[in-house]
This record gives structure tokens, C-alpha cells and sequence, in this order.
């Protein structure tokens, strides 16, 4: 296989990871972005944005699209849909190995993001994809007329389970008698007409034969369990970091998520983390973007420092 020599590889492109392209190619960086899905990460899942400085609506594709074109008008070279078969980060070349060539550079910049937390229960593998949805920009229409159920309580819950209204009724499920959302979201749904609630409850159990037909419900307060005829269930409870890959020479916490420094430099030397596959508190494309402005232009002075 071919090697290709670049200045900066970034792994992902979500927002860090396009941001931080952006900024490398911008300063004349030779930069390759390898991303294992399609260019966007999570914020393609989002049908409506309407918190992003300087755009008062926009779609979470759009706005990814945006930024992958910026990158790539800046010289940015961007693979997709190309797997990591194995990888070196420790070497002063840092060596990443696909199906597509062998590439090499002297800094990297993990920003792998991370994927949807699943719920675990019994039925949810079976019915994925066929009831059972984790993006309501990619599903919603398919349940034009319908009754469906979001599940969780975070700013994601809420506001996915409003636009989701535009094609079915809304029941959210929550598992505490409060929601961790801001204030807007949570009273842009509970002013919608087309959501109910139930709270302090679990899903235990997604059932069916052929198409997704009900759920069971627990009660956390009083156990009672109660069984809901549904079309569908759209999970919105979490993500789980992408680091998989790095957790044997990455230093990371106990939820997985990779420790930097101020400098958002890892454990080794030359290797970046950016986005939400890094330890920290608040999870925004702001701050993904934020975070990929960091990394990339530490990188562009670790570049310039073994010249």
C-alpha cells in the first residue's frame, strides 16, 4: 500500500475534527482528516440547530456540510468511510493504516466523537432499525400520523421530541421526576401540545412480532409496570466515546473519555484529542469547535517545533 506523508492527521469528522482541519489547512498544514462514517459526526442527527453563533436556524447536516466544504477549500483532504485496521501513535512518525493506503504525519488529532447510548433492554437490537431509532432527522417521516415515544430528559430528548411532532404524537418517557434540559427546551415542550409525559418510568422491554407494537413501562417510584402500544421508540439518553481504539496506549478516565492537558495534548507526545470524545464538562458544537481550534493550532506548533 501506498504511504502518504501528511504534516497532521485527524481522526473524525465531526466539528472538532472539520474545524481542526480547517485551521490546519488555513496555516498551510498538509492535513488528511480520516472519518469511519460520513463527514458531520453526531450533528447530522440534529434536524434543527438554532444555537450556533451567527446562524439563527440551521439543519445539523447543513451546517456540517458547511464546514466540510471550508476544509476543503483550504486544501483539507478528507477519506470517508474508511475503517482504522491499525495504527502507531507512539513513533515520532505517526503511522494510521486503512483499507485505502497507509498514511503518516508527524501530529494527530483524535476526534472520534462518540455514538448514541443504547438502552439496553430487551427487544431494542431486534426492532433497531425497524421501530427502534436513535436520529429523528434520519427516521421521523416514517412515522407520519403515528404514536411514538422519546426516551430521556436532556436538551437532545426534549428538543428532538419537538420536531419530531411534525410528523406523530409524542409520549417522553424520563426516569426521574425532573428534566436536565435548559429552561427553553423544557417549556417549548411542555407547550406542545403534541407531547405527554410520563415520568419517573423505564422502558423494560420493546416488544413485537415482525413491526415494533408496544412497550412495557416501570414505574420507578411504585414498580407498577404497564404495557403501551406504540409504532416507535427514539432513544436519546446519552453517548458512549469512541475510544475504543486507543484505550490501550491513550490515557483515559473511567467513562472512557480521553485525559489532555490545557493543551488538549494526550499522554503522547504529538497525539490531540479534540470534541466529545474528551474528558470535560459541557458537550456543545461550540465547544467541539472550540476544542478543534486548540488542538490544531498546538499541533501546527509541535509541527514547527521538530523542523
Amino acid at each position: 500500500m501506498e504511504n502518504n506523508i501528511y504534516d497532521v492527521i485527524v481522526l473524525g469528522a465531526g466539528p472538532a475534527g472539520l474545524t481542526a482541519g480547517i485551521y490546519l489547512s488555513r496555516a498551510k498544514m498538509n492535513t488528511l482528516i480520516i472519518d469511519e462514517g460520513m463527514p458531520g459526526g453526531q450533528i447530522i442527527l440534529s434536524h434543527e440547530i438554532a444555537n450556533y453563533p451567527g446562524q439563527d436556524n440551521i439543519s445539523g447536516y447543513m451546517l456540517a456540510n458547511n464546514m466540510k466544504i471550508q476544509a476543503e477549500k483550504f486544501g483539507c483532504k478528507i477519506l470517508r468511510n474508511t475503517e482504522i485496521l491499525n495504527f502507531d501513535l507512539q513513533s515520532n512518525i505517526k503511522t494510521i493504516e486503512t483499507k485505502k493506503g497507509v498514511f503518516s504525519a508527524k501530529a494527530v488529532i483524535i476526534a472520534t466523537g462518540g455514538k448514541s447510548r443504547p438502552l439496553g433492554i430487551p427487544g431494542e437490537n431486534k426492532f433497531k432499525g425497524r421501530g427502534v431509532s436513535y436520529c429523528a432527522t434520519c427516521d421521523g417521516d416514517f412515522y407520519q400520523d403515528k404514536e411514538i415515544i422519546v426516551v430521556g430528559g436532556g436538551n437532545s430528548a426534549l428538543e428532538e421530541a419537538v420536531s419530531l411532532t411534525k410528523y406523530a404524537k409524542v409520549t417522553i418517557v424520563h426516569q426521574f421526576d425532573h428534566f436536565q434540559a435548559y429552561k427553553h427546551a423544557i417549556e417549548e415542550a411542555q407547550n406542545n401540545s403534541k407531547i405527554d409525559f410520563i415520568m419517573e418510568s423505564e422502558l423494560q422491554e420493546i416488544k413485537g412480532d415482525q413491526i415494533l407494537e408496544s412497550v412495557t413501562i416501570k414505574n420507578m417510584r411504585t414498580g407498577e409496570m404497564s404495557e403501551k402500544k406504540i409504532d416507535g421508540v427514539f432513544v436519546f439518553i446519552g453517548y458512549i466515546p469512541s475510544t475504543q481504539k486507543f484505550e490501550s496506549i491513550i490515557k483515559l478516565t473511567n467513562r472512557k473519555e480521553i485525559i489532555t492537558n490545557d493543551d488538549l495534548e494526550t499522554n503522547i507526545k504529538g497525539v490531540f484529542a479534540a470534541g466529545d470524545n474528551r474528558s470535560k464538562k459541557v458537550r456543545q458544537i461550540t465547544t467541539a469547535v472550540a476544542d478543534g481550534t486548540i488542538a490544531a493550532n498546538n499541533a501546527i506548533e509541535f509541527v514547527l517545533s521538530t523542523k
